[in-house]
């Protein structure tokens, strides 16, 4: 399948009209030639309190008809830049999370090997492991930019269950895919079981931001920091939707009161500008707990904003 042109944007039909990929970018397997592609992993079998993120990937979808094209404060059109494609859902297993991380290891890794980067619309959390397995194969230890309200660095969530979406980044790191000097957990909150939650995340090697110390901090100060950190290196990019508050994010399975508005979240992504993003996901929207698609509205427009720090990034090598 011949991927259309990056003229070809589709975005002077109206929003209500069409078939719903993200962006109205085209649905294909054929990942030759393409840029970026759209992934998504409709699982929600690892979530601890409210499920639903089964059907996030859709919804996001489905609000990105609104996204017009060009980006304004970035100066980019992101869809004319890159030639992006909707890859479609990677097959999941609701009941089995192993079989799902290992579906998404292999049909990402197959995607990352043409050279092509990867935006992956969850779906739970737990995810992010065989996303970054994927990409780490490729591009070695990575700095990873984490935004959520959970350090996600349990030892176990289930009794002895290993693998929940409370454990992915305590098993990265086991697995030598992250690089903990380039590793930052942004917008951290809420009760927890007791002080040793963030404790050992600190202990694992994390830079923990509470969204206390961010406020504190400003976002120009925390921006900063990230670049500091993260350099040159291979970054990964991970957005729980409950990072944000939940007045402008309800529909994800454990809110957190007290987040970073949508605006504040805009803006630190758009301050991510110039670093080498290899990849990312946007993961633990639940379209059930959702009031008037506020929440994936603002994933679609967050998705938006990766893309367009990737065309940028593109621009400035050509």
């Amino acid at each position: 399948m011949m991927i259309p042109s990056p003229k070809d944007t589709g975005f002077e039909f109206q929003p209500y009209s069409g078939i719903c990929t993200f962006g109205r970018a085209p649905h294909t397997r054929e990942v030759s030639g393409a840029d970026v592609a759209i992934v998504g992993v409709p699982y929600d079998g690892a979530t601890s309190y409210r499920s639903g993120a089964r059907f996030g990937p859709r919804a996001i979808r489905e609000q990105s008809m609104l996204l017009w094209g060009y980006n304004n404060p970035l100066g980019v059109a992101p869809f004319k830049t890159l030639k992006v494609i909707d890859y479609g859902d990677v097959e999941v297993v609701p009941v089995d999370v192993l079989a799902t991380h290992g579906a998404v290891n292999v049909e990402v890794s197959q995607i990352i090997k043409e050279n092509v980067k990867v935006i992956a619309l969850g779906g739970d959390h737990s995810i992010a492991l065989p996303l970054l397995q994927a990409h780490a194969r490729k591009y070695g230890r990575l700095a990873v930019i984490h935004f959520d309200a959970h350090p996600d660095t349990w030892d176990t969530e289930f009794g002895q269950q290993k693998f929940s979406h409370g454990t992915p980044f305590r098993r990265a790191i086991e697995q030598r895919l992250i690089d903990t000097s380039a590793y930052l957990q942004i917008g951290i909150r809420g009760p927890t079981s007791g002080k040793q939650d963030y404790e050992e995340a600190l202990a694992l090697g994390a830079r923990m931001i509470t969204i206390d110390e961010a406020m504190g901090l400003g976002l120009a100060r925390i921006l900063k920091e990230i670049k500091d950190r993260v350099a040159d290196k291979p970054v990964y990019i991970t957005l729980d939707i409950d990072s944000i508050d939940p007045a402008f994010a309800p529909g994800t399975g454990t809110p957190e009161v007290g987040g970073f508005s949508s605006y504040q979240v805009l803006q630190l992504l758009r301050g991510l500008k110039g670093l080498n993003i290899v990849g990312g996901d946007l993961v633990e929207v639940s379209p059930p707990y959702d009031h008037s698609n506020i929440t994936s509205i603002l994933a679609s427009n967050l998705v938006f904003e990766y893309l367009s720090l990737i065309a940028l990034n593109k621009l400035n090598v050509e």
